[in-house]
């Protein structure tokens, strides 16, 4: 398998891209990792420079490759969600128009997540008809805009074109290592327990009711990483829509304090108030840069680690939000990843790494 794939993955230096990156090169499989600025520390990444929205860049940096699967882990955050459909389709139509013309493409692999089931960040609580819990794949659409629907809809026009294959990927929050990401909740726990632990504050719970007592779950990258490529290369899992997640459930009630535990910090539980951790964290940019200079840390930049307002839109949510994994379980995908293990390991190579004290 590994001699006859050229992976691209688009979104190479993100949480997602990155672990999908190091997996591929794990199993020998050839790795290109497409970004306007591409990670230099991916060790036997092949790197691509290109702006996804510039046509001409996108043409010269592909000019010399022929990758066989595609794997989409990208996406731009823009104000409106009109813009942000107008964006995140235009940047997977661009790629796979430029790549058309070589003939190369046997499948083209989608991250986009559980909004597809709750809709944008802006409609979660307005949505009217939220679906029941765990979400399922085969849910109907909203009737909702939602740039994951645009995206997919251009991966079926192209494949329908071009006669690849296809697999979506819905992950719940994704929990891995990435530096300068726009959605990363694990880094921004991490970040926010560290600072607690240095000032004394409580690490208090940033979210809702139904959040703090309600089930959920979470997608660490390396099992999203293993489910991507299992997608991509296996013929009963081709032309299908997938939830991803780690394969248990748990309340944040109960994963807050084992957080808590971890970093020795006093922990501070749902008072019935949201206190968003935006607000919370607002005046810690100084905090962290003394923080970082004490302990020698790598990066004394609080907002290339945490993603507040990314966190505050997951744990503020109003209902609980779990997903079923039956679907991928039938076709043959049995990793399973403990989540307490997801978010220790992850603070423990933030660690290692001299990212958090």
């Amino acid at each position: 398998m590994s001699d006859t794939i050229k992976a691209l993955v688009v979104g190479a230096s993100g949480i997602t891209g990155s672990n999908l990156a190091k997996k591929l090169i794990s199993k020998n499989i050839t790795t290109y990792g497409l970004s306007r600025n591409p990670d230099s520390s991916l060790t036997g990444v092949i790197p691509v420079a290109a702006n996804l929205l510039d046509k001409d860049s996108l043409a010269t940096a592909i000019a010399d490759i022929n990758p066989t699967h595609i794997y989409f882990t990208a996406w731009m955050r823009n104000d409106t969600e009109a813009e942000n459909i107008r964006v995140n389709s235009l940047l997977v139509k661009n790629v796979l128009d430029a790549l058309s013309v070589k003939g190369s493409i046997q499948h083209v692999a989608l991250v986009t997540g559980l909004k597809h089931y709750l809709g944008p960040f802006d409609a979660y609580a307005k949505a009217g008809t939220l679906p029941l819990t765990p979400v399922r794949e085969e849910h109907q659409r909203l009737p909702l805009d939602n740039f994951y629907y645009a995206q997919e809809d251009v991966i079926y026009a192209a494949a329908a074109r071009d006669g690849f294959t296809w697999s979506i990927h819905r992950p719940h929050t994704v929990i891995g290592y990435a530096v300068g990401n726009l959605m990363n909740m694990g880094t921004t726990l991490a970040t926010y327990a560290s600072i607690c632990k240095e000032t004394g504050r409580p690490f208090r719970f940033p979210g809702s009711a139904a959040q703090w007592n309600g089930l959920s779950d979470v997608t660490d990258a390396r099992l999203l990483a293993e489910h991507m490529i299992w997608a991509s290369t296996t013929d009963a899992a081709r032309n299908q829509a997938f939830n991803v997640a780690n394969g248990d459930v748990f309340r944040w009630n109960w994963l807050w304090q084992q957080i808590a535990d971890w970093f020795g910090i006093e922990v501070a539980g749902f008072d019935g108030t949201i206190h968003p951790l935006e607000t919370e964290m607002a005046d810690d940019t100084e905090v962290w840069t003394s923080i970082a200079q004490k302990h020698g840390l790598k990066e004394t930049n609080l907002s290339r680690l945490s993603s507040a307002w990314h966190t505050d839109l997951d744990l503020g949510r109003p209902l609980e939000v779990m997903t079923d994994m039956s679907k991928s379980r039938k076709l043959g995908f049995t990793h399973y990843q403990d989540t307490r293990e997801s978010f220790f390991e992850l603070f423990a190579l933030l660690r290692e790494l001299k990212l958090i004290p």
